[in-house]
């Protein structure tokens, strides 16, 4: 399942660099996670970095967005590769 956050989001900037996927990005009135590239940190890391060091624990899962830890797996696999190919060509 990916993350979201919340209207809580003081746009404090700590989560965005954290992010190994760039799935966060600053969605003019608060900070926004991409579903499509949000693994929870699946194959990075063993908890989301995000939610680590969010002051405000205004990261909780998206239930608009279930997806179970194969499936993130696969996902983290996905974009890593599309990274890999663009740092070839």
């Amino acid at each position: 399942m990916a993350l979201k956050i919340t209207e809580q989001c003081i746009n404090c900037d700590v989560c965005e660099p954290e992010c190994p996927n760039h799935a966060i990005y600053d969605g003019g009135v608060h900070y926004e996670i991409d579903p499509s590239r949000c693994t929870e940190c699946v194959g990075h890391f063993d908890t989301p970095q995000c939610v680590a060091v969010c002051p405000v624990d205004c990261i909780p899962k998206d239930p608009e967005h279930v997806e179970d830890h194969p499936t993130l797996l696969l996902k983290f696999k996905a974009l890593t590769a599309s990274a890999d190919q663009e740092n070839i060509t």
